[in-house]
């Protein structure tokens, strides 16, 4: 049962279903009545509330997890939720009004709230139950995705609607040889036409997916080891497969619904105030739901039921939900697609189409009876708003018919001139559908809260915070609502919002003594000296004060391990699961016997579940239990890899001239150097080094932090290149004969970017905000300031501790390795 005390005066909410049109009806109901409901969340997840339509960047690699969280754990705490993750609703007693956890938690309720979304369709056919066969919808998928691309070769997704893109395009950029099997006759046919299909098709082979359309799986082929390794189409013939995406479709997810006994058809059958209608205490909302017989799956009329919803949950009474008139905007592996309406056209109807194959644009408009009643659009959609606000209101076109492909700015009537779309549109025009956001709230959100990013107004308005294809618009709005001044006179981007300076004023402020002849010493000091709004600071700020203060006053300024990240306050990497993964250093990717005998070792007695050889040539030991870290790193008998840090990772190497044939250079052993060098400095970000023998490249030395390549007469030095999903190709920096001199210039470049970077941010960026100009100027055109930065890092790393054994000097808390007692 629920442990927290409930106040009398409070009625019991319960909402099963941790998602986003649960969460957002939560929202919704805390702004208008806030003290009505003891509220309890099940999430059969174990994250919370997460921007499911952003999977596609983090399958992609770009970005995390954390990066799509909507609402973290502490939005919770603070509007005294009580949250069950990981906690999957089994039951609902009725009658006594008791919720159920398949783990035998409990909670009671006044008012009922079901958010159970949809499930994936399988497809029925045999071999659907084999290893490497999977749907698409959460984090646990994509995250199977991602493991599945870094081992295995041939991808193949059944479905080429937009999840089934989605999925293709990831798993292509995570290097797999990725077919797309579709059974109608172009991709995305229920948002397309057959024109803008097939264009789309045309585009994505481009870069290189395959697509077999119109082909009808008859099943999937399993190996010996029970993992699919082909599928079988209609026609007989078969194609390799080593993991199979399931993406044809959604249905609402009623099973729980329907053992409740509540009335279900395709889904959870409510009324226009969001009721169902067997139980008027419960209330359903999002994708499970059936209204009208209508079911949804695109979020914005999955946001409309929640305000409508949250009005009656307030016993407000006002508000009911109608349905509602939908319009498909989206950006598909970066091509804008948008259609409203019957973009299909038919009996009575007539079409305006401009095509142009070589631009990669179609825009195709339906008209019948005097009014536009649909629109398909293709690689230009900026105009997308407008048209849906003309199917809206079935206002007559004819006066406007002849501009009318060229778009609102075009228009004579509108009252506007130029060709800025953000300011053609009036203050009541919808910017954001996900979220029902008009111009004149963003407008006004920005003028009076003084907002300048993209981030502040998603936070401050939800616009561009759910599918994000109206992130141009709202960039737009930023200059717009910002007058003239914003290009003339651009304001500087706050290190976070306990302050208005920027991370160069904090920086500047830190290295600037004081009128005493002091130093800012702690992170206390400089809030107090900067008239930090919030007195201790926040997540954001408090680590990158931390690293301002201990790069710029080396052996002065104390580290605060609690203003660092878990992974750096713990010295490990945290897994999903809760256990930490530890990599020890290994010179330049070399190791020995003797430590490969330590590492297996360690990995029987401390039963560590995996072992993998990692891309920078170093052992991963994944599933260490927290209270084992300390006695692990002694085992060990290994420097720490500092895998978890914004520090120094790995120097990858090749064998080079020691042993091959092609090898100029021996470039492993100026990887060790390298790394013995620099092993213990700490950056603004991660820091990744690489050296090859030859121009041959083998250690991929061009997209690293610094690659050095070895020629006949020397060294080519490299810097601010970036692996990964977005690769940034390094840039040449000069040319050197000896090793030392290539320690003197990486590192003098490795210092430079010390000091003057922001905090997380990488080389790559840092270059590029300085340009790479100056970074010749201060490395290569100085050399006493060169010189002098080489020596400021030495001094900044001599004596630097090794945390996994210097624990006191290294200020490791070792309280945190204790298991705590039952």
């Amino acid at each position: 049962m629920d442990m927290r005390a409930h106040c009398p005066s409070r009625k019991r909410l319960v909402l099963i279903g941790n998602g986003m049109a649960g969460i957002r009806t939560l929202e919704e109901l805390l702004r208008i009545a806030p003290d009505l409901y003891d509220i309890t969340v099940f999430g059969a997840e174990p994250y919370p509330n997460y921007n499911r339509i952003a999977l596609s960047p983090v399958l992609a690699g770009e970005q995390t997890l954390e990066e799509i969280i909507l609402n973290p754990v502490s939005w919770y705490e603070d509007h005294g939720i009580i949250l069950h993750l990981g906690k999957k609703v089994v039951e609902v007693d009725r009658s006594h009004r008791i919720v159920r956890a398949a783990d035998g938690t409990e909670a009671t309720y006044d008012r009922l709230l079901l958010a159970t979304g949809s499930n994936p369709f399988i497809l029925p056919v045999p071999g659907r139950e084999l290893d490497g066969v999977i749907t698409y919808r959460d984090i646990a998928d994509t995250n199977t995705m991602i493991e599945a691309a870094a081992k295995y070769k041939h991808a193949v997704v059944i479905g080429g609607g937009l999840l089934g893109l989605e999925a293709a395009n990831g798993l292509m950029l995570r290097g797999m040889q990725v077919t797309v099997v579709h059974i109608a006759p172009w991709l995305m046919e229920r948002q397309l036409d057959e024109v803008a299909g097939k264009m789309l098709q045309k585009s994505l082979q481009e870069r290189g997916l395959k697509f077999l359309i119109g082909a009808q799986t008859q099943a999937l082929i399993g190996g010996m080891d029970g993992r699919v390794m082909a599928v079988q189409f209609k026609d007989g013939t078969e194609i390799p497969a080593d993991l199979v995406v399931m993406a044809a479709g959604i249905r609402p997810n009623i099973e729980l619904a329907r053992s409740m006994g509540l009335y279900c058809q395709r889904g959870v059958v409510v009324t226009d105030t969001m009721q169902t209608v067997t139980d008027p205490r419960i209330y359903a909302v999002g994708e499970c739901t059936e209204h009208r017989g209508v079911t949804y799956g695109l979020v914005a009329p999955l946001f409309e039921q929640a305000r409508v919803l949250a009005t009656h949950l307030a016993e407000l009474g006002i508000g009911r939900y109608l349905g509602s008139q939908v319009s498909t905007k989206l950006k598909v592996t970066g091509i804008d697609l948008f259609s409203a309406g019957d973009f299909m056209g038919g009996e009575g109807t007539e079409d305006i189409v401009l095509s142009d194959p070589y631009a990669g644009v179609y825009k195709k408009l339906v008209i019948k009876d005097d009014k536009l009643v649909g629109a398909c659009l293709y690689g230009d959609t900026v105009d997308g708003a407008w048209y849906f606000k003309l199917l809206r209101e079935g206002r007559p076109i004819r006066d406007i018919r002849d501009r009318l492909m060229f778009g609102e700015t075009n228009i004579g009537d509108t009252g506007h001139e130029g060709h800025n779309k953000a300011a053609a549109m009036a203050d009541d025009d919808e910017v954001c559908g996900c979220n029902g956001v008009t111009k004149g709230t963003i407008c006004k959100a920005i003028k009076e809260k003084g907002l300048f990013t993209l981030e502040e107004v998603r936070k401050h308005t939800k616009a561009s915070a759910s599918c994000g294809s109206c992130t141009g618009l709202v960039e737009q709005l930023l200059m717009f609502a910002a007058g003239g001044d914003y290009s003339a006179t651009p304001k500087k981007k706050a290190l976070c919002g306990c302050t208005d300076l920027s991370h160069d004023d904090v920086r500047q402020a830190i290295r600037t003594l004081l009128p005493d002849g002091s130093k800012l010493l702690t992170i206390a000091a400089v809030m107090r000296q900067l008239n930090w709004r919030t007195p201790n600071g926040c997540a954001t700020c408090r680590p990158a004060l931390n690293y301002y203060l201990i790069s710029t006053w080396p052996k002065e300024a104390q580290d605060d391990p609690q203003s660092r990240f878990i992974n750096e306050r713990s010295h490990a990497n945290i897994q999903k699961d809760g256990t930490y993964s530890v990599v020890p250093r290994m010179w330049g990717g070399e190791t020995s016997a003797a430590e490969l005998r330590r590492i297996a070792d360690v990995v029987d007695k401390y039963k560590i579940p995996t072992v993998k050889v990692t891309g920078g040539q170093r052992i991963d030991l994944l599933g260490v239990k927290k209270e084992d870290l300390p006695k692990v790193w002694r085992d060990l008998g290994m420097p720490s890899g500092h895998a978890y840090a914004k520090a120094l990772r790995t120097v990858k190497t090749c064998v080079g001239s020691e042993w091959c044939r092609f090898g100029t250079q021996d470039s492993t052993q100026m990887g060790k150097d390298l790394e013995r060098a620099l092993w213990r400095m700490y950056a603004p970000h991660k820091v990744k080094l690489a050296v090859s023998g030859c121009p041959r490249n083998c250690a991929e030395a061009g997209i690293k932090d610094v690659g050095v390549i070895g020629v006949d007469s020397g060294w080519e030095i490299y810097v601010a290149g970036n692996g990964g999903i977005k690769t940034e190709v390094a840039q040449f920096l000069v040319k050197v004969r000896t090793a030392q001199e290539v320690l003197e210039y990486a590192g003098a470049f490795l210092q430079l970017y010390r000091e003057e970077g922001w905090y997380l941010e990488r080389t790559c960026h840092y270059v590029a905000r300085v340009g790479l100009d100056y970074v010749k100027k201060r490395v290569l055109d100085d050399p006493q300031g060169r010189r002098a930065l080489w020596e400021r890092l030495q001094f900044a790393l001599d004596g630097e501790p090794d945390p996994w054994f210097e624990f006191d000097k290294a200020r490791v808390d070792t309280r945190q390795f204790e298991a705590l007692s039952v």
